[in-house]
Parts: C-alpha cells; sequence; structure tokens
C-alpha cells in the first residue's frame, strides 16, 4: 500500500490545531502516512503547537500569507513520495476509518474522493455536492432561493436530493475542506491554481480533473466533521467568494456569457442585500465595479 500525504493549510489556527490532531489517529487508521502542513505566516503559535503536538510533521514555513492553493503546492512539493494526497483544512475532525475509506474509492475514473460532511452539532449531513455554474443556475438561486432551487438540478449548483448523500455521487466538484486526490489524478492536473488565493481552487481544480477524466464522488461511509470559516458572515470573505466565482466562469465561457452570469450574481447578491445581509451588500458593490476585485491578500 502506497503512503498518504496528509496536506494541511494553516493560518493562525492555533486553536482548532489540537482538535484536527487529536482526531487524526483514528481518521487515518488503517493507512500508512505522513503530516506535511504549510502554514501561511500565522501570528499566533499556530507552529508552536504543530512542533509540541506532532513533532514528526513536516512544517513548511511560506514566509508569508501566500494563499490556499499555493500553500497546497508547497506543501506537496515537500512530501517527498507518495501516492494519495489528502487535503485538508484544519478545522476538520475525521471520524474513525474515514481517510482509509476515501482512499479506498479511488479509481474506475475516481479522481478525487470527498467524504460526509457534518457540522458541529447537527446530525444531518452538509450540502457539500456542486454542479458546474451556469446562467440559468445563478439566475435561479437569485430568484427562488438556493433550498427551492436545489430540488431543480438546472436552476442551482447546490446538490440538495438526500438520496445523493446515502450512496456514492459524483458531482462536478464538492467543498474542499476534505477530499483524497489519487496520484494518477494529480499527475494529469499538475499543481493547484494559485491565482486563486483564497476560494474557487478547489472548484478550479476538480472541473479541471473531471475535463481529464477524473470525477470527484462522494462516498458516504467517510464521515467528518466541518467546524467551518467565516465566509457567510464576513463582507469581506463573501466578497472574495463571489468575485473568484465569476472570475472562474469567465475562463470557462465566452465574454457575452459571463456578463449574464455576472448579472444573475448580482441579483442575487443585491436581493439579500435589500434583506439586510451585509455580506451580501458588499458583495453586491464590488460586482458593480469594472473588473473583479482585488485579490484576497489585499481583501483578508
Amino acid at each position: 500500500m502506497s503512503s498518504v500525504a496528509v496536506i494541511v493549510v494553516t493560518w493562525n489556527s492555533a486553536k482548532v490545531l489540537p482538535g484536527f490532531l487529536a482526531a487524526l489517529p483514528d481518521g487515518m487508521a488503517g493507512l500508512d502516512w505522513r503530516l506535511v502542513v504549510a502554514d501561511n505566516d500565522s501570528a499566533d503559535d499556530t507552529v508552536e503547537v504543530l512542533k509540541t503536538l506532532a513533532p514528526d510533521a513536516t512544517v513548511v514555513q511560506t514566509g508569508r500569507n501566500a494563499g490556499y492553493a499555493a500553500a497546497i503546492n508547497a506543501a506537496v512539493a515537500d512530501a517527498g513520495e507518495f501516492g494519495t494526497a489528502l487535503v485538508c483544512n484544519p478545522d476538520v475532525r475525521m471520524r474513525q476509518g474515514c481517510a482509509e475509506r476515501l482512499v479506498d474509492s479511488l479509481g474506475d475514473g475516481v479522481g478525487i474522493a470527498v467524504p460526509l460532511l457534518y457540522e458541529e452539532g447537527r446530525d444531518t449531513p452538509h450540502h457539500s455536492l456542486r454542479r458546474e455554474s451556469s446562467v440559468l443556475r445563478a439566475l435561479g438561486e437569485a430568484v427562488i432561493g438556493n433550498r427551492r432551487a436545489g430540488r431543480f438540478p438546472k436552476l442551482s449548483e447546490i446538490v440538495t436530493d438526500p438520496g445523493a448523500y446515502r450512496r456514492p455521487t459524483r458531482a462536478d466538484w464538492a467543498t474542499g475542506a476534505l477530499m483524497a486526490i489519487s496520484a494518477d489524478c494529480r499527475a494529469a492536473c499538475g499543481p493547484w491554481d494559485e491565482s486563486f488565493f483564497l476560494y474557487s481552487e478547489e472548484t478550479e481544480y476538480c472541473l479541471r480533473a473531471r475535463d481529464l477524466g477524473h470525477a470527484t464522488q462522494l462516498e458516504p461511509q467517510a464521515e467528518a466533521v466541518h467546524l467551518g470559516g467565516d465566509s457567510q458572515v464576513s463582507p469581506r470573505l463573501w466578497t472574495l467568494l463571489t468575485l473568484n466565482r465569476v472570475r472562474l466562469y469567465r475562463r470557462r465561457h465566452s465574454g457575452a456569457a459571463t456578463v449574464l452570469f455576472r448579472a444573475a450574481v448580482f441579483l442575487r447578491e443585491a436581493s439579500r442585500a435589500a434583506l439586510g445581509r451585509e455580506a451580501s451588500r458588499a458583495a453586491a458593490l464590488a460586482l458593480l465595479r469594472p473588473g473583479l476585485g482585488p485579490q484576497a491578500d489585499q481583501v483578508v
């Protein structure tokens, strides 16, 4: 059995790392693995926590807030020889045998395997599977909302069908809190796209893998808890997420289609801003400006 490199990106992660590290042995049970952490110039005790609680880990210090994709690439470059890459956030808590089930589900056209993700304190899985962006899907989410639009595949990116989370299900992409990536998929795709500082980098990677014949698939027998971030409440992060969605769409579609997509995304954010959502107000204002705004190192 080839070894697994557990690739983790940290940035001021001292508070969440102890829980991640405590759950790691059970989550990686049955596998030969090593931990490789790329730290994006944390200002807290992240590196000290790693040295104390995970002295055998390889710690790559990027020396700057390099972004998620760049840090993944740095960790992979320092990981040595390995087979599967298990890319995960430090606020993930893998449950018993999670990683082995993900690794076992790779192959037969599956290049990326993702688990059922649970939010802390909830017993129903997070809707982590996604369809590729389209103008109609963006418009559907803007007009009738994510939850209702999710019932209709042509009207929403989010896969909300409960049955899709009870069986192995392939999707265009999935949220990137935890994903196993096969050696074949990594070889075909190459490095992560560092032009996406934060958000949409996993979307771009999954779509690129799909285009090259390596599907993303949910493995429902693999489970993990994701503590989550603050993109839903932070105007700066939500703006970055929104702008990067449009940036990625622009790369894959014509200029005319991008104008329509951007307008549909603006409609969604403006409608939510009218209901008092400050993060959507910031995103809507950013969408009105020429271009697609600054990169995350200027935003976060």
